[in-house]
């Protein structure tokens, strides 16, 4: 069975189409559940199929489209992060114990995106406890890249980009603490929105078996991914807004337009490099491509600032925060077996995975410093923004690596152009928008010589997040974005 003319389509085509009536949802949802059947044996991206409940959805649609009803998102097939509760479907993350788990209701995001009228196929595979730039566990197995089988999709929300590269609906929605949006949108060459720091409520989005309450999660965001940057801004759009069990939280933001329209409005500062992780030739050559183009385009690109903060000093800091929050729910034997290490380690050690051990270990005290540390950051950044209207950094220092399930991440390598770097200190790259709490685009640029896809990220000002949309729109339009795998490209 060949793919048919929808199979690749953006959401925003799908759209206009369903609404022209030379499609309908029940189609579209057919061609996505076609394409699962037919390739996911190989890809093993959709762990949980709930496809007689999505048909039953888009016949809903089909309904709603006939009676002229309008909804942002009415008909579309999407998949959704497995780590998302959707009532009567498990809910894992990937944690063998919680295999049994089935959610009561849906979770705040899945409402709003079916209210806003999106059909939902399938949940996608994630890694154990949503803690890898690989997609695999003890329950569901794992999710292959559908650019290269035998190589990572990223992670953790890997089973969403492989889903949006294979073709199985135009949108998914992830999460992202540690690039767990932007790494696997880079490493399947989608697209993917990091919003801005609580700018998206994530009730529901929880670990099981805790109760599913209003949380801010600290560092952590849940958003859209999808193949075309401008489906990226409608979906968002539908999740996006606080809880309203928060009371303290109890408005509607309005988020600012984009600074610019036109690439020749806009002034970027392009980043290609950095102390503690360098990204390879590959991934800087697209950069130096990149800023080429857009400065062909009009684009004011600046190479370097003094305004720019010490990304080493940034990403230390990012490694004790980020760790401090993660380790809260460590067993009390691991917990206290990293406090040991952490006490027993030098004070002059300033290796990332030191910082690491240092961040489990962090005292209500030291993390107030820390939270001091991240406020002069953040202010840092707003007097970057003054002059700049967007960063453009790599995502990850390598295109996608080969499968690696060894235990301890701490012991793992990643080679960069022939040099060994510590797996987890990867994070440098993610880090740089997460801990400021900035929105960051990841967008597609390209593919390598061995022809795994290559892309950048592009963080914005804060609550600012329709600028680096915007901006990844325009570069989708001057130059070009997602291109299917040739594997699965039928």
């Amino acid at each position: 069975m060949a793919k048919s003319q929808w199979s690749f389509k953006t959401a925003v085509e799908v759209s206009a189409a369903l609404a022209a009536r030379k499609v309908s949802a029940v189609e579209l949802a057919q061609d996505v559940i076609d394409r699962i059947e037919r390739h996911d044996d190989k890809i093993n991206a959709i762990c949980v199929r709930d496809f007689e409940r999505g048909l039953a959805a888009a016949r809903a649609a089909d309904a709603e489209l006939a009676r002229g009803v309008k909804k942002p998102l009415l008909g579309i097939p999407m998949t959704v992060k497995e780590s998302y509760n959707i009532a009567g479907l498990p809910t894992t993350w990937g944690i063998p114990a919680q295999k049994d788990f089935i959610a009561k209701d849906d979770a705040l995001p899945i409402t709003r995106v079916k209210d806003a009228g999106a059909v939902i196929l399938g949940k996608t595979n994630v890694p154990l406890g949503l803690g890898d730039w690989q997609s695999y566990n003890e329950i569901y197995g794992t999710t292959n890249n559908p650019f290269d089988l035998g190589r990572t999709p990223g992670g953790s929300s890997g089973g969403s980009s492989a889903a949006l590269a294979a073709g199985y609906g135009p949108l998914s929605i992830g999460s992202d603490i540690g690039g767990s949006l932007r790494v696997p949108a880079f490493h399947c060459g989608v697209y993917a929105h990091k919003p801005t720091f609580d700018l998206v409520a994530m009730r529901g989005h929880t670990p099981p078996p805790l109760p599913p309450l209003p949380s801010n999660r600290d560092l952590s965001v849940i958003g859209p991914m999808a193949r075309g940057a401008a489906d990226l801004t409608l979906l968002l759009d539908a999740m996006a807004g606080p809880d309203p069990l928060d009371a303290g939280k109890a408005y509607r933001l309005e988020l600012p337009v984009a600074r610019h329209t036109e690439l020749k409005n806009f002034h970027v500062l392009l980043i290609d490099t950095d102390p503690v992780m360098p990204p390879n030739t590959v991934v800087r050559g697209s950069l130096d491509k990149l800023a080429a183009g857009l400065a062909k385009a009009g684009v004011k690109v600046d190479r370097s600032s003094p305004l720019l903060p010490d990304f080493a000093a940034s990403t230390r800091l990012y490694m004790r925060m980020l760790m401090s929050f993660l380790a809260a729910s460590f067993a009390p034997e691991v917990y206290a077996g990293a406090q040991a290490a952490a006490t027993a380690l030098p004070p002059d050690d300033m290796s990332l995975g030191a910082e690491r051990l240092r961040g489990i270990a962090l005292s209500h005290r030291d993390w107030l410093m820390a939270d001091g540390g991240r406020l002069r950051l953040r202010a840092q950044w707003r007097e970057l923004f003054r002059s700049y209207d967007a960063v453009i950094c790599p995502i990850m220092p390598t295109q996608a690596y080969p499968h690696d399930h060894s235990d301890d991440q701490e012991k793992r390598r990643i080679s960069i152009d022939g040099k060994d770097y510590v797996y987890p200190d990867q994070l440098a790259w993610p880090g740089i928008a997460t801990l400021p709490g900035l929105p960051s685009t990841a967008i597609p640029t390209g593919f390598a010589p061995d022809g795994l896809p290559v892309g950048v990220q592009i963080v914005g000002p804060w609550l600012e997040d329709r600028t680096p949309l915007k901006l990844a729109e325009l570069i989708e339009r001057e130059f070009g974005g997602f291109v299917p795998p040739k594997m699965f490209d039928d």
